[in-house]
C-alpha cells in the first residue's frame, strides 16, 4: 500500500463502496415470483402499486424486497373431523392456491409470508369440520365424496375471499373411518348388493314365467281356432288327398276305398 500513489487509495475505497452499493441496490425476481417492496423511509410496504415482476430491478439499498411465489401451489393437510353422529373421521386433503397478485402488498402487510399457516390452513380445517359434520360415515365412505369435496371448496373460498388468497381447488384424497365402522359399512353394502342381485333373479324368473304363460295361451288359442275349423268334410278331403299321394308311391300296398268308419280309405300292408 505504501508504494501506491495517494490518489489511488481513495479511488479503490470509492470503487468498493460502489460495488457494495450496487449489490445492495439490485434484486432479481425469478420465474413465477413477484416482489413486495418495503420502503424504510417511504411509508413501509408499498400497497398502492403493482408488485415487482420477474427480472432485474434496482432499488434503494436501504429498502427491502420480499419475494413471493405467485404460481399455483399445493399444500397437503391431514385432519381429524367428526361425522354427524360424532364418530372420528380422518380426512386427507390437498389445496391448490396462489396469492392474489394485484394485492400482494396487502397480503404481505396484513398476513405476512406465513399466510398459508395463518390463514389458508385454518380456513380449510374449519370448512372441513363444518361440512363433514353434516354427513354420516356411510355417506362419507360411499356416495357423498364429490359433494363433500365441492362443499369444502365453497366454504373455504368464502373464508379466504377477502384475505388476498386465490383458492383454485380443494381435493379430498382419502377418507379413513374407524376399522369397525368401515367393516360394518362394507358388510352392509355387500348385503345390499346380494339383495339387489336376488331381486334381479326373481324379476327375471317372473318375466320368464310370464313369457311361457303367454306362449302357452297363444298355442291354446291357436289349437281352439284350428279345432273349430276342422269339419268332417275337411278331414275327409284331407284323407283323400293323402291317399292319392300315397297311391302314387312306388311301394306296393292295398288300399280299400271307403273302408273306414268315417268313409276314409284303409291302407293295408307295405311290401
Amino acid at each position: 500500500m505504501d508504494r501506491l500513489p495517494k490518489a489511488v487509495i481513495p479511488g479503490i475505497v470509492i470503487f468498493i463502496i460502489l460495488i457494495i452499493f450496487i449489490s445492495k441496490s439490485t434484486v432479481t425476481i425469478g420465474s413465477g415470483e413477484a416482489g413486495v417492496l418495503y420502503k424504510v423511509f417511504g411509508g413501509g410496504v408499498v400497497t398502492d402499486e403493482p408488485p415487482l415482476g420477474e427480472g432485474f430491478h434496482i432499488v434503494a439499498p436501504w429498502n427491502k424486497v420480499f419475494v413471493y411465489e405467485v404460481r399455483q401451489q399445493e399444500i397437503f393437510e391431514k385432519m381429524n373431523v367428526l361425522s354427524s353422529n360424532g364418530l372420528d373421521i380422518k380426512l386427507d386433503a390437498s389445496v391448490w392456491f396462489q396469492p392474489d397478485y394485484q394485492n400482494l402488498g396487502k397480503l404481505h402487510q396484513e398476513k405476512s409470508e406465513q399466510y398459508r399457516e395463518r390463514v389458508l390452513l385454518p380456513a380449510v380445517r374449519s370448512a372441513a369440520r363444518s361440512v363433514v359434520g353434516r354427513y354420516t360415515p356411510e355417506q362419507l365412505y360411499s356416495t357423498k365424496r364429490d359433494a363433500i369435496q365441492k362443499e369444502i371448496f365453497e366454504e373455504t373460498k368464502k373464508i379466504v375471499s377477502d384475505q388476498f388468497i386465490q383458492l383454485n381447488e380443494v381435493l379430498v384424497r382419502d377418507v379413513t373411518l374407524p376399522p369397525t365402522i368401515k367393516e360394518a359399512i362394507e358388510r352392509k353394502l355387500r348385503q345390499e348388493q346380494e339383495s339387489l342381485e336376488y331381486e334381479f333373479r326373481l324379476e327375471k324368473a317372473e318375466k320368464e314365467a310370464e313369457r311361457q304363460r303367454i306362449e302357452a295361451e297363444g298355442k291354446a288359442n291357436a289349437n281352439r281356432i284350428l279345432n273349430a275349423s276342422l269339419t268332417d268334410n275337411i278331414l275327409r278331403e284331407k284323407g283323400i288327398d293323402a291317399t292319392l299321394r300315397m297311391s302314387e308311391s312306388p311301394n306296393s300296398k292295398v288300399i280299400v276305398i271307403g273302408g273306414g268308419d268315417d268313409g276314409l280309405p284303409i291302407i293295408l300292408g307295405n311290401q
